[in-house]
Parts: C-alpha cells; structure tokens; sequence
C-alpha cells in the first residue's frame, strides 16, 4: 500500500513539472519530463517494484554471508587470479606483436629515395628570402636523412 502512494505521489509531481514545462512552452522537455514521470506508476502496476525489493534483499543476505565464509572469500580470490592472468595475456600478446611489425621483409632499396637525379636547384632568390630561410632549414635536414 505504502509502495503504491509513493509510486503515484512521484509520479504525480513528475507530471506537474512537466506541465509547468510545457506552459513555459518548452513541448520537447516537457514530453520527456512527462515520459520519465510515467515510469513509478508502470514499475509499479507491472511488478518490477517489489521484484527489485526482492532483488535488493537477496543481494543484502548474500552480502551478510559474505563476511563469515571462507568459500566465498576464496571465490573472490580465484577471480581476482582470472582477471590478473587475462591482463597479464593482453599484455604480453601486445608486447609479442610489435617485434613482428618490425621483423618483415623489406625489398632492397626500400629506403633509398625514389629520384636521386632528378632534383632541381633551389632557385637563389628562394634562398635569400627570409620568410623561406626557414624552409632551406627544412629541406637541408631532409636531404641529410636522404629524403
């Protein structure tokens, strides 16, 4: 009986914010404020209010039996063993996989650059600008590294 006035009682403060809502005419909230103020009074005539209380005192009983069994705490244990070996597998299949990305074949010539002839000069008047000096920086770095 108590559950039922609670459930009725939110739902009727719900349903009146949404009309306070909808008056300031803000409809999309106010439909959304209105669906969530419908959800005590369908839980309740479906069930689900007193399936949850149920739910939560099982969960009480078995967290009160929790405290005076071994069996239990050696169950925490063995989970506590599976979760720190599968963390253990994902990083050690991480660790397995970058040597492989390096270890492949790589064709003869690879990493020569691709013209070597055909290279045009900087033009002088590019070089003695000083918006571009930096970019002769650039290019004299990459042409150190064979770029």
């Amino acid at each position: 009986m108590l559950t039922s006035t609670v459930c009725v009682a939110l739902s009727a403060a719900g349903l009146a914010i949404a009309l306070l809502t909808a008056y300031r005419r803000r409809f999309r909230r106010a439909t959304m404020i209105a669906a969530a103020a419908l959800l005590p009074v369908g839980l309740y005539m479906t069930g689900l209010v007193s399936l949850a209380g149920t739910v939560v005192r099982a969960v009480a009983d078995w967290a009160a039996g929790l405290v005076f069994k071994p069996s239990v705490w050696a169950g925490f244990a063995v989970l506590a063993l599976a979760v720190v070996l599968y963390v253990l597998a994902r990083v050690a299949g991480r660790r397995k996989a970058v040597p492989e990305a390096k270890g492949r074949a790589v064709a003869p010539g690879a990493g020569a650059p691709a013209l070597t002839q055909g290279k045009k000069p900087v033009p002088k008047a590019a070089k003695t600008d000083p918006d571009l000096a930096e970019f002769g920086e650039i290019e004299e770095i990459l042409k150190r590294r064979g770029i």
